[in-house]
Parts: C-alpha cells; sequence; structure tokens
C-alpha cells in the first residue's frame, strides 16, 4: 500500500495548481482548458465542462475519498483526493483559484497519507479541505438543480460502470458514485422550499442503498436497476427548468 501511496502523493506535491484567472470564470459557459483533455466519467471530457459541473464533479471524488481515509482505507481514498492537487486532473481545477480553491489543506493531507498517519490524526486539515469546497461551490455559479441532475446522470454512469454480475468489478467508480450523491445532498439545500425537502428526501432514499460502511465496497451491492430509478426519482422531484 505504502508505495502507491508515495507515487500518487508524488504526482501531488510535485503538481501546481494550473489555474490561471478565466475571463468570467463563475459563469456557466467557460472555455475548456487549453491543451488539456481529460475524459472522465461517463465519456464527459472534464476540461470541456462548464465550471460549476467541474467543481462539483471534483467535490464528488474528494467526498468518497474523504470518507474512505476517515474509515482506514488510505490506499482506496489516495486516487479519490488526487483530484484537487495532480497534474492530471488540472482540467478540472481551471478557474477554482479565482474562487478561493486552496491546495494548501490537500497538500497536507497528501503528505499525511504518505506518511502512514491515520486520519484522526489530520482531522483538522480534513475538515479545511472539505470546508474550503463548500466555500468556493457556494461562490460559483449554476444552476442548483441543473447540477444536481448532472450529479445524478453521472452516478448512474458510474453505478453501472462499477457493478456487474451482482458485484463490485470497479470499486473506484462504486465510490465515485456515492460521493456524488453526497455532493447533491448538500446541494439541494440552496433549492426554495418545499423543493429542498422533497429532493433531499429523496437523494437521503438513494444514499440508504448504499451500506452503512459505504463507499466501502461491499460483497453485494445493490443492483444497477434500484441505484438508476432512486436516481431518477432524485431528477423527477428537482423544480421544473421552467420553473
Amino acid at each position: 500500500m505504502q508505495s502507491r501511496i508515495k507515487v500518487w502523493t508524488s504526482l501531488g506535491l510535485a503538481a501546481t495548481l494550473a489555474c490561471s484567472g478565466l475571463a468570467g470564470c463563475a459563469e456557466k459557459t467557460d472555455p475548456p482548458t487549453e491543451g488539456v483533455t481529460q475524459t472522465g466519467e461517463g465519456g464527459h471530457d472534464i476540461g470541456a465542462l462548464p465550471l460549476p459541473q467541474r467543481l462539483v464533479f471534483m467535490s464528488g471524488h474528494v467526498e468518497a475519498g474523504l470518507a474512505l481515509y476517515r474509515a482506514g482505507e488510505a490506499d482506496a481514498a489516495a486516487p479519490h483526493l488526487l483530484h484537487p492537487v495532480s497534474e492530471t486532473h488540472e482540467a478540472e481545477r481551471a478557474g477554482l483559484a479565482d474562487l478561493g480553491f486552496d491546495a494548501t489543506p490537500f497538500e497536507a493531507v497528501s503528505a499525511a497519507l504518505e506518511a502512514g498517519e491515520p486520519a484522526s490524526e489530520i482531522e483538522p486539515q480534513l475538515e479545511a479541505a472539505e470546508a474550503n469546497l463548500r466555500e468556493v461551490r457556494s461562490r460559483a455559479a449554476g444552476d442548483t438543480a441543473s447540477l444536481i441532475r448532472f450529479l445524478m446522470e453521472t452516478a448512474t454512469e458510474e453505478y453501472t460502470i462499477a457493478v456487474n454480475d451482482g458485484l463490485v468489478t470497479d470499486p473506484g467508480e462504486y465510490q465515485d458514485a456515492w460521493g456524488f450523491a453526497v455532493v447533491a445532498k448538500e446541494l439541494a439545500a440552496n433549492l426554495d422550499a418545499p423543493h429542498a425537502d422533497d429532493v433531499r428526501s429523496e437523494i437521503d432514499a438513494l444514499l440508504g442503498l448504499w451500506p452503512d460502511a459505504a463507499p466501502i465496497t461491499p460483497e453485494q451491492p445493490t443492483p444497477v436497476g434500484e441505484i438508476s430509478a432512486a436516481a431518477a426519482r432524485v431528477i423527477l422531484a428537482l423544480p421544473s427548468r421552467e420553473s
């Protein structure tokens, strides 16, 4: 485990955030990062996504990574926590520096992973990382309902890739799907009543389809159809595009 974490950490700590200011970075029509193409979940060209979508996409990975680290699964957490600091994922971060994104707590987490420190010893850094992402999300433009819809669609795609023949064949994608649902629940608080309560209730039902130890991979995952149906109910509970 240590060797793999060291490889990941060296990538993360060696990287500098290439988040040069983009004109109108808080708008929904950000241009893709020049010269950088990163194909991610669901076949998305991450650099071509609007900034708010890139931000919630990265946040989902981070939520999964932090949960795994806190559960003592540092090796599994490492790839998810690579997103905020590595050159490989810089397309996700384009424009985020202008909104106050701070890589420092994530670099501290990287160092702790390399040193083999348990999450309990660096809880302040973990909380700082989460708080920074929440603050950046609050500053980013973007329609909340559209972002939740994006997260539900992506989570469904991830889970469909992850689970085959009743087994989790791709743990990383399984964990990401959970992380996207967690971020969607946080975003739902920004919806107007009564949509906020309805959507949060449906997301709670979706998250309930993961075992209590989520996002640790279980032996018997919930069937794909149940996850996709629950995600569809979340989308149906969202305010219409016209409202």
